[in-house]
């Protein structure tokens, strides 16, 4: 008689197991959030509300997301990710079961933003950078860029699927069918995951034994004993330099990656482009985006963090400086630039946002310290389009509003050499140089 196979016995295999969860997880849940630009129209066309008061309902779930990003952290710290997800999993699922039933603005503003909007950040990068990098460090960069690439490959599935369901059942049997979907898949699925592989008796990229490795892996890629050694908790983090200035970095670098990502549509149609040239490019934005941040974040590995967000800033930079071409050559040979830029080598950011202030404040309160930090990055992220608006609004024109995010990307790069992970653990690539 065959043994049934135990996962916990093969001990690579089951960190893969964990990414291949986060993967879908990420593919479904930050896609769900999304979803609500496919919403967004026919919800105006029922209601006739303003669309001011319509969209802020999807802000609003942003900022109530930027709220919980800290205590997220103390509870995934004290409970760990299957309670965080599940709980994230319920939130987005209540959310869309209910939508169907709104009839007045706050009633859009409590299921699709503060349900769905709060839920998703338990299951989207935050959620995910919070306990991912426990779990590899050999592999780190490449093992949180494949999860976080399931994004794209949700975006790809997922939005198509849910557009041609909403003209043809209408958006609330579209929400009912994306709630349960949400909720049939992900809540078992989730069940798999553990916040640390010692709790499996393994050590991260696939070691069986604590103390086979206690002089291994673990520190053979330390570079700062002293620093290494620190109990960081979150007071302690905030005291140091490298804390703000990863801060710097990650607000920097999205406060870039969002101001395109808004305005880039509008922009592209108002330099000559088609309405339909405009979506195709925002989609190959995110197809390009796949292999890009699977490529950087195994190249992170290999070269350092700091290398890898260098390669993303000038990406967003990059795409900056073809936006402003395209305004007197709206060439598509110009366009393919622009999305290559921007999906290719920008969205390589996300395959080092977990790993990069994990190489620093790695411990029990890391979820804690990163899930604060993570407030610079959703701040950047609501800031980009924002400032962005109100610069064109001002000066009837993008040029300003796009060389100020071109100065960003720059700070952000800067920012994050300046906070040094390489200075404290090294990457498995450079770990020889330390023997």
């Amino acid at each position: 008689m065959t043994r049934p196979l135990n996962l916990t016995r093969l001990p690579f295999f089951y960190g893969w197991v964990i990414v291949a969860v986060a993967f879908v997880t990420m593919a479904v849940g930050v896609n769900a959030r999304t979803a609500f630009s496919l919403l967004f129209p026919p919800i105006l066309d029922e209601f006739g509300w303003d669309r001011g008061v319509t969209a802020g309902a999807f802000s609003f779930g942003f900022f109530v997301s930027a709220a919980l990003s800290p205590s997220l952290g103390r509870l995934m710290d004290r409970r760990g990710p299957r309670v965080v997800i599940e709980m994230g999993v319920g939130l987005i699922a209540a959310g869309l079961l209910l939508a169907p039933l709104v009839h007045r603005p706050w009633h859009l503003y409590a299921t699709l933003g503060v349900l769905v909007g709060g839920g998703s950040v338990c299951l989207s990068y935050t959620g995910q950078a919070l306990y991912l990098p426990n779990w590899f460090v050999r592999r780190r960069g490449l093992a949180m860029s494949v999860a976080f690439s399931g994004v794209g490959v949700g975006s790809i599935i997922l939005l198509p699927w849910l557009s041609a369901l909403i003209g043809r059942a209408g958006w609330r049997h579209a929400c009912w069918t994306l709630g349960l979907l949400v909720l049939a898949l992900l809540a078992p699925l989730n069940l798999l995951v553990k916040h640390r592989p010692e709790q499996l008796g393994l050590e991260p990229d696939g070691g069986r034994s604590a103390r086979d490795t206690a002089a291994g892996h673990r520190t053979a890629n330390v570079v700062d004993p002293v620093w290494a050694a620190v109990d960081w908790t979150l007071a302690r983090a905030m005291r140091t330099a490298r804390f703000w200035w990863i801060a710097v970095g990650y607000f920097s670098g999205l406060y870039a990656w969002y101001a395109v990502q808004i305005h880039q549509t509008k922009y592209l149609v108002e330099v000559g482009f088609t309405a339909s040239d405009a979506a195709w490019a925002l989609g190959c934005v995110s197809l390009a985006g796949i292999p890009g941040q699977i490529a950087l974040g195994q190249l992170s590995d290999r070269i350092g963090r700091e290398w890898v967000w260098t390669v993303g800033s000038f990406g967003f930079a990059l795409c900056y400086l073809t936006l402003l071409l395209l305004r007197d050559h709206p060439t598509p040979l110009l366009l393919s630039l622009m999305f290559v830029a921007q999906g290719m080598l920008g969205y390589g950011l996300t395959s080092v946002v977990g790993a990069t202030p994990a190489e620093i404040f790695e411990g029990r309160h890391y979820g804690t310290v990163f899930g604060t930090l993570m407030l610079a990055s959703i701040a950047g992220g609501a800031a980009g389009p924002w400032v962005t608006g109100v610069l064109h609004d001002a000066a009837g024109s993008y040029t300003l509003a796009w060389w100020l995010a071109i100065a960003g990307s720059v700070l952000s790069a800067l920012a994050i050499w300046l906070a040094a992970p390489r200075q404290v653990r090294a990457v498995a690539g450079r770990v020889h140089r330390l023997t």
